[in-house]
């Protein structure tokens, strides 16, 4: 009787050097385009931070629904991922510029809306977040500034994450690294009033936030428009209708994308609300630990995104097999990076504090938080690559969606609610029930991506046919 042969390892990973040359190739820009991103941040929050609590408060709160703005912009990229990083692919860039279209639309049409709101109701969207009055009073004065950040912001985002889709992840990193000048030295110019000008507070930090991100949009327009010569898109594109056949495959694949980030988005509020009456001490801690675990994670979005192009890509060129072995190599990537993550929130955590300028309640409960964040995290890194990466990528969105709604919705904020406001527990025991969620989704999406059912391909666009009878471009 023959011995059994041990099972290769090629059989389950991606071996080839090239592949890895690839991922880092993506990875290294956009890890360090979010550590710029967070460290603007962060630096937003110790500038911010020395006004006092009331001022960390107003901030992080009235940031909560840009958040949710922020969150459907990442949404409807990664609709736009799913989509043009199958069909480049497949070798179909005119389809690609379609898809881009459709994208720059809807942004448009959502920060009008999200204009809107924050320029005349202010104050009523600061009270779904606290009761506290100064807080409110501050909140509304950064919304206000904050409603003409939308549209560039939102155009910059959906620019730098579709054109990483073709390979090019060095737009986002120069913009995010030009944002961190500007909007540190605004932010120095109009929160503590130098040069001349008035100190403006609270204020200051959305008018040097307003700064960054229009110079952020310039930037990218005038590099799409001049120097981008590997998609080759052109503006002309945005006042022409979509066709039938991609709005199909968009509600298909990316609709689903949009609708589960917006979830999220309206989760993270939720969390905020919950956060928000227990105190502007957890709020204030809060804020500090995630300013430093956004600082810690920066590795594992970077793969979350490249595994999201890369295996798009692999999908739309039709290998099947080589994207499950591309999924399972993403994965043990970012559990192994979650364990460097651990270690970094809880030593750099406990020693941010020291930036601040507050209580020693404030100190004690952001310990506490530190805490449970660096315990959660390994969890947090393998997941966000799952559900933002590999399987977004593979366009199984729909499922991704409905595990969204499901456990964020039916565990983390019911848990959350319970724990903060109805048994009064600490905070520690408060930030694991919001985050359970990233527990329970780590072992759900790892069962998804050994089941293979997550594979979807696009529909090429040579089988469009428009109602004419004609092929759909």
């Amino acid at each position: 009787m023959k011995s059994k042969q041990p099972l290769a390892i090629s059989q389950y990973l991606v071996t080839d050097k090239v592949f890895y040359r690839r991922a880092i190739s993506l990875i290294i820009p956009v890890a360090l385009q979010y550590c710029i991103s967070m460290g603007v941040n962060m630096m937003d929050t110790i500038m911010v931070g020395r006004l006092g609590e009331v001022a960390i408060s107003a901030t992080s709160l009235a940031n909560q629904f840009y958040t949710i703005f922020l969150f459907l912009c990442m949404g409807i990229s990664a609709a736009g991922l799913v989509l043009s990083a199958q069909y480049w692919g497949a070798g179909d860039p005119k389809t690609v510029h379609r898809v881009f279209d459709i994208l720059v639309q809807i942004i448009v049409l959502f920060s009008a809306v999200f204009a809107l709101l924050s320029a005349i109701i202010p104050e009523q969207l600061m009270r779904i977040y606290t009761d506290d009055a100064d807080v409110i009073l501050a909140g509304a004065r950064y919304l206000r500034v904050t409603a003409l950040i939308y549209l560039p912001h939102g155009i910059s985002l959906v620019i730098s994450n579709v054109i990483r889709t073709v390979g090019n992840a060095r737009l986002g990193l120069f913009t995010s690294i030009l944002s961190f000048f500007v909007n540190i030295f605004f932010n120095y110019v109009f929160i503590f009033g130098k040069l001349g000008f008035p100190a403006l507070g609270v204020t200051g930090a959305a008018v040097g936030t307003l700064c960054a991100r229009v110079v952020e949009f310039l930037v990218c327009f005038i590099y799409m428009g001049k120097f981008e010569t590997q998609l080759r898109y052109r503006l002309s594109g945005l006042l022409k209708p979509p066709t039938r056949a991609l709005l199909k495959e968009f509600r298909r694949l990316g609709l689903p994308a949009i609708i589960s980030d917006t979830v999220l988005a309206l989760a993270a509020s939720a969390i905020s609300i919950i956060l928000g009456h227990m105190g502007r001490e957890v709020v204030s801690a809060y804020a500090i630990v995630a300013v430093i675990e956004r600082l810690c994670t920066v590795a594992a979005a970077g793969v979350s995104s490249a595994s999201g192009v890369l295996v798009g890509q692999t999908v739309g060129s039709g290998d099947f097999a080589r994207a499950q072995k591309e999924g399972v190599s993403f994965t043990l990537m970012s559990a192994a990076i979650g364990l460097v993550a651990m270690v970094l929130v809880y030593f750099i955590g406990t020693w941010s504090i020291g930036l601040y300028d507050i209580t020693a309640q404030t100190v004690t409960i952001a310990r506490e938080m530190i805490l449970a964040s660096a315990l959660l995290i390994v969890f947090q890194s393998v997941q966000s690559t799952l559900s933002k990466g590999v399987l977004r990528g593979g366009g199984d969105t729909r499922f991704l969606m409905v595990a969204d709604v499901l456990f964020q919705w039916c565990a983390s904020i019911p848990l959350g609610f319970l724990v903060g406001l109805v048994l009064h527990l600490p905070p520690f025991w408060v930030l694991v029930a919001l985050r359970i969620d990233y527990v329970i989704k780590t072992v759900w999406l790892i069962f998804r991506l050994k089941s293979g059912k997550w594979i979807h391909q696009v529909q090429p666009a040579a089988a469009w046919v428009a109602p004419e009878g004609e092929l759909a471009n």
